[in-house]
């Protein structure tokens, strides 16, 4: 990349998005070598104006920023850095720095979450006990929903309506998982049916 560091006096916006809710988390700056040490060990290191040194974030809270997709703006003195956190990001604990009310794509959230109890399975976990029962009874779930989702949507409350249609979403996305699909291909399959 060419990054024009010169710019802008040898610092750089950093806007830092969640890879897969596209939530902005964060703002930073970076140096050159805030850049190369990122590149090396791909996790996001800034050049803190305050500490006057580079800080690598979550090197006190174990809160890492992963890489995950690097795009330089068009004026090539903006970096957007795509991550997966391991941790809140910012440094009072909330998820984002700017305060956020809720996360508007927690349905991506949740679908990392699902991966996380499939990947380690907790025998207390609803989604384990889904999972250990089998496709058969994971796509009769989401049969089972889809029929609620109707039934309330013709004859019952809004909050009845909520409550089943997220049942229904849930219930789809450990589908999705137990074949191995991702809300990702999905949206890609949306988005060619569109054009």
């Amino acid at each position: 990349m060419n990054i024009d560091f010169d710019k802008t006096n040898g610092l750089v916006p950093v806007i830092i998005q969640d890879e897969k809710t596209l939530e902005v988390l964060m703002l930073g700056y970076m140096n050159q070598e805030a850049y190369d040490k990122t590149l090396q060990e791909n996790i996001v290191t800034f050049f803190s104006r305050t500490k006057n040194r580079l800080w690598t974030k979550g090197e006190t809270s174990n809160n890492f920023l992963h890489v995950k997709d690097i795009k330089l703006d068009c004026d090539n003195d903006t970096l957007l850095i795509k991550v997966t956190a391991d941790g809140p990001t910012c440094h009072t604990g909330d998820r984002s720095c700017f305060k956020t009310e809720y996360n508007s794509n927690f349905i991506n959230q949740l679908e990392r979450i699902i991966d996380e109890r499939y990947t380690h399975p907790a025998e207390s976990s609803y989604v384990n006990k889904l999972r250990t029962k089998g496709l058969n009874k994971i796509a009769q779930k989401v049969g089972e929903e889809g029929v609620e989702t109707v039934i309330a949507a013709l004859a019952e409350t809004e909050a009845d309506l909520v409550n089943e249609a997220s049942d229904l979403v849930f219930h789809l996305l450990v589908l999705l998982r137990e074949k191995g699909l991702t809300l990702d291909k999905i949206a890609k399959n949306l988005e060619q049916r569109h054009k």
